[in-house]
């Protein structure tokens, strides 16, 4: 979806389709119709916008082949349906029974991670609207934490420096701008908006910056006020936003039925404990409230005694879109585990998941209206 803030950019507003498991073109284009366009319908949207997943093989076969880009271009175009960013931290195999560390490899120490990445920018550049003042890519925040040395940081600065030269050529190629975020997660190189500026802003930061993603932010128990002012002064862009809400609770034993086996729910507290999966946390016994990295419906707020970091959420939008200029201009609904919420809150048709969707765009799209923007 369009929306235009006071100062008259436009800024764009779509979900991630990582919550989707196709990894081919056929399945990806399969999932259009099963799922953007009845969301695109319920919104009542001119054009919805998607924050496109491409598993590794995909993503190669759509750079290496101009005639199946401009297919998809045209199947996207035909549904009224528009790509501006791309998701590219899981490589492949997202929505696979166990996923966990593995989203992390391969990480940026590797050829592999540089390769997918720019075949990413050149897909981008092929599928993004005419009238798009750029195109965004996420991707892992350098790497898992342990291991990392001195030689991993290394190998990850040099392919950084060739990602920068890599999407310079692209925008010579095709006359399109790609800009690359990095994500800070949990547990990661790149957790809170202190080591993103220590691990990043000696990179070409005129085509790299930070993918925000704001259940991040929260379970960092960072204020977004004080994380925006610190990106600001190191010269970081904020390159795309992805909106996300944690699970909260200062009663975790009501966490339990959220312990599942495919993703990594890292767990950190307002007294300074962490654990790196929400199972240890619970086995532990963490002090203090406990934020969890669980992407929660940004709509659909959880019983009592849970609670989401929606308040994160709409405090970080205050200050993205609600000054003078905005400080990004893609932002993407990320949760992508639908499939995973406990039985009683899980979709069971693709209709159900469909619906979840368009309520979690609508309620961004109001939360960045109270904002500021406009329609």
């Amino acid at each position: 979806m369009r929306l235009r803030h006071p100062s008259g950019t436009p800024l764009h507003l779509g979900y991630c389709t990582n919550v989707h498991p196709a990894e081919d073109v056929a399945g990806i284009v399969a999932q259009l119709d099963a799922y953007a366009v009845p969301i695109r319908d319920r919104l009542d949207a001119g054009v919805l916008g998607l924050g496109l997943w491409l598993a590794a093989p995909a993503a190669a076969e759509l750079a290496a082949g101009p005639a199946a880009l401009r297919r998809l271009r045209g199947e996207l175009d035909a549904r009224g349906l528009e790509v501006v960013t791309l998701n590219g931290f899981p490589y492949a195999a997202f929505q696979d029974p166990v996923v966990k560390h593995a989203v992390y490899r391969p990480d940026w120490t590797t050829r592999e991670r540089l390769a997918y990445t720019l075949d990413l920018a050149r897909v981008l550049a092929g599928l993004l609207p005419g009238d798009a003042a750029r195109g965004s890519i996420s991707t892992l925040p350098l790497g898992w934490r342990d291991p990392w040395d001195a030689a991993m940081a290394d190998a990850a600065a040099r392919h950084l420096d060739e990602l920068a030269a890599g999407l310079a050529e692209v925008e010579a190629a095709t006359g399109r701008t790609i800009r690359v975020g990095f994500e800070p997660e949990p547990g990661c190189v790149v957790e809170t908006t202190e080591q993103a500026v220590a691990h990043l802003s000696r990179a070409d930061t005129e085509r790299l910056g930070v993918c925000l993603d704001l259940a991040h932010l929260a379970c960092a128990w960072e204020q977004p006020a004080a994380a925006l002012k610190a990106l600001a002064a190191a010269g970081l862009p904020i390159v795309k936003v992805q909106l996300s809400a944690a699970l909260e609770t200062a009663e975790p034993q009501a966490l339990r039925e959220y312990a599942e086996p495919r993703f990594l729910h890292q767990t950190r507290t307002g007294a300074g404990e962490q654990a790196d999966d929400l199972d240890e946390a619970l086995a532990r016994g963490l002090p203090g409230t406990w934020r969890v990295h669980y992407h929660v419906p940004l709509h659909a707020a959880p019983a009592a005694p849970l609670a989401t970091t929606a308040p994160v959420l709409r405090d970080a939008l205050a200050e993205l879109v609600g000054g003078p200029q905005p400080l990004c201009d893609h932002f993407d609904v990320e949760t992508y585990t639908w499939n995973v919420l406990p039985a009683a809150l899980r979709p069971g048709t693709p209709a159900e998941l469909a619906a979840g969707i368009a309520g979690e765009l609508d309620f961004a799209r109001t939360q960045m209206l109270e904002a500021g923007v406009t329609a």
